[in-house]
């Protein structure tokens, strides 16, 4: 009977409850098995601040070397800063972070070479069979001239980078509250930030993966809060939020409100599009909201809809040679950084375009921000195919709704639409809903929750 890793190897990365779970002899396995799928001569390793992080990267890395893989390791960081490592060094990658969730978890995030993602279908299949082969026979034979291990910085790299794709010089003085969550954006926004004509106020900049002043997860808007009252209190211009592998950035504008990332990702794709000469595809995930592919196409771009996930963007991203794509997560990615999200590029495209007209961000924002959306609601449900038939029937055959199946259900009207998706990992199914106006939506929204939850 193999090992079964199911229960950590998710579809897109590896998560799970240290040492419960997994522990530093499992990361070695994972290690050795990156080593042998991606075939690579050689690794890039980093680590996000929880407390298990140094030990299990550094133990992927000896099982990745002990395979006769040359790794470096650039130790504390973001993981948009390992992906820049990855495209910069032309190496595949490993990131170790469990990003927003509570302390006891950890995870891994790899990338191919040039920060080319790894998920199920691309690698990590491959990885954990041979990781559960290893459990139970031993861990593979070592090469004969095992791998090196050296370090290397990247963080002033990654910031010079990161200002190279954004004309910040022009902009006028602006007052920014960052909350970093106690995450890595305690590491890198000091280094970004440095020389730009902001007033930065720093909001839990201390590295601490017991995250003691909330969970590092800006999506909850239990997570803000603090974020929300400082704005105003300082007289800012703007606020952000970091998730805890700071991959994530979240937007208040100067009154302490959520600024959808939805409209983050139309502000950001219209600038994407004048940069490219007002041309090049766009990609948005299904749940985005209906303003992003109308923005895209009044900016002379051309939108592409796709799953939820991120693998699903970053190979569509690929495929169509697309030049931004968002998701309503909060994840940006971007073709100048090899296809990879970085929400730190995002709030630089953010703070370029607050500060280059002299209006709030409130305003500016406002002509990206068109529709009433739900956000997503769970339901805990017994049979999630059979929920999602019973919304199918519903609505099948009433005159002007489409139904398609890209990922989950989607139920569209003229002025309305609404997603339900099952989660992959628990019985979940997720609801986005979005229209016109709150009461239309406010409608749309209950219907369906009565059938979900019928």
């Amino acid at each position: 009977m193999a090992a079964d890793l199911s229960q950590i190897v998710k579809a897109y990365d590896v998560r799970g409850v240290v040492p419960d779970q997994w522990d530093e002899s499992l990361a070695g396995l994972f290690g050795a098995a990156f080593a042998e799928v991606t075939g690579a001569a050689a690794i890039v390793v980093g680590h996000d601040m929880r407390p298990s992080s140094p030990g299990l990267s550094r133990a992927f890395a000896l099982g990745a070397a002990a395979r006769g893989v040359d790794v470096t390791e650039i130790g504390l960081c973001s993981t948009d800063q390992l992906y820049y490592a990855s495209g910069a060094l032309n190496l595949p990658g490993a990131m170790f972070t469990a990003s927003h969730n509570p302390a006891q978890y950890n995870g891994i995030k790899m990338c191919r070479a040039g920060a080319a993602p790894v998920g199920q279908d691309t690698g990590l299949t491959r990885i954990r069979e041979l990781a559960e082969q290893w459990l139970e026979s031993g861990a593979p034979e070592p090469a004969a001239e095992p791998g090196t291990l050296s370090t290397r910085e990247t963080l002033d790299d990654y910031a010079a980078h990161l200002r190279s794709l954004v004309d910040l010089t022009g902009i006028r003085p602006l007052k920014v509250v960052v909350d970093a969550g106690n995450g890595m954006g305690g590491h890198t926004v000091p280094t970004v930030f440095a020389g730009l004509p902001l007033t930065l106020v720093p909001m839990y900049f201390e590295l601490d993966g017991t995250f003691p002043n909330h969970e590092a997860n800006p999506l909850d808007p239990a997570n803000i809060v603090d974020l929300q009252k400082r704005v105003p209190a300082e007289g800012a211009d703007l606020g952000i939020a970091f998730d805890g592998d700071a991959d994530r950035c979240f937007v208040v504008d100067e009154n302490g409100d959520p600024v959808s990332p939805s409209a983050i990702t139309a502000l950001v794709a219209a600038r994407e599009l004048a940069r490219n000469g007002g041309a090049g595809t766009v990609i948005h995930n299904l749940i985005t909201s209906r303003t992003v592919p109308e923005v895209v196409k009044e900016n002379g771009g051309t939108p592409v809809r796709t799953r939820v996930g991120h693998s699903f963007i970053k190979a569509e991203m690929a495929r169509a040679g697309a030049i931004f794509g968002g998701e309503h997560s909060a994840h940006y990615y971007f073709k100048d950084f090899w296809n990879a999200d970085t929400g730190m590029l995002a709030a630089l495209h953010v703070l370029a375009a607050l500060g280059g007209q002299d209006g709030a961000l409130s305003a500016l924002v406002a002509q990206y921000d068109r529709y009433a959306g739900s956000g997503e609601i769970n339901s805990t449900v017994a049979d999630q195919a059979g929920r999602i038939a019973a919304i199918r029937a519903a609505y099948e055959g009433r005159p002007g709704i489409t139904l398609d199946d890209l990922d989950g259900l989607t139920v569209s009207a003229a002025d309305w639409w609404f997603n339900v998706r099952p989660s992959n990992t628990e019985p979940l199914l997720r609801l986005n809903a979005e229209a016109k106006d709150e009461a239309t939506m406010t409608k749309v929204r209950d219907e369906a929750l009565a059938i979900i939850r019928g």
